[in-house]
């Protein structure tokens, strides 16, 4: 007969199962045996991230924004989906990819190894499903890093927030831009991007 529970149980129990986290030693072994060829992945904080298809929002949105981003900074300053280290105590455990980068130096000089904080103008991340994800975990893993300058473009809502002024582990400066306003990357004051531009009509 079924019995109805009146009380918590006596001890604490786990909200989720344990997972396995992951380093980049053992990711970069794992994928050396060629069982993750035609998958693609990004180590964040120990857990791997599945980067999956893009949908068609997502390209339009990175389409425009990786546009307009060359015709400020140059074809040789802009990337995409390439992996960057982060602060020091992260890079062990994370290896992130973010939708775009703006160098502070043409990208052929970063022939082997990824490029460092410091290396980095502009991080752009594209959220459609991982909107909460991008604010909150990468967000405090961009900040860790010192990384001067974080946009997100939340498609759902069709608005971009920027993220400023990294200081002990967070950014202190977080402003939301809706679709109706327009700002510039503090790498090119001059040139300002409408947000209303970077999302499907």
């Amino acid at each position: 007969m079924p019995t109805t529970v009146t009380e918590r149980p006596y001890r604490p129990v786990p909200i989720e199962p344990p997972r396995k986290r992951w380093t980049r030693a053992e990711c970069d072994a794992f994928q050396a045996t060629g069982l993750w060829d035609q998958q693609h992945f990004e180590l964040v904080e120990g857990e791997l991230i599945s980067k999956m298809g893009k949908n068609r929002p997502h390209v339009v949105t990175m389409n425009a924004v990786r546009g307009w981003l060359i015709t400020v900074f140059g074809n040789p300053f802009v990337d995409t989906e390439i992996s960057i280290d982060v602060a020091p105590e992260d890079n062990p455990t994370s290896e992130p990819q973010p939708d775009i980068v703006v160098y502070t130096r043409p990208s052929k000089e970063f022939p082997k190894g990824n490029p460092k904080p410091t290396d980095l103008r502009l991080v752009v991340e594209i959220s459609d499903s991982t909107v909460g994800f991008d604010l909150k975990t990468k967000a405090d893993l961009y900040a860790r890093a010192g990384i001067i300058e974080y946009w997100v473009f939340d498609i759902p809502a069709s608005r971009l927030i920027v993220h400023r002024d990294p200081q002990n582990g967070l950014y202190k400066s977080v402003i939301v831009y809706n679709s109706q306003e327009a700002v510039a990357p503090m790498a090119a004051s001059q040139s300002e991007f409408h947000v209303g531009d970077a999302f499907p009509g």
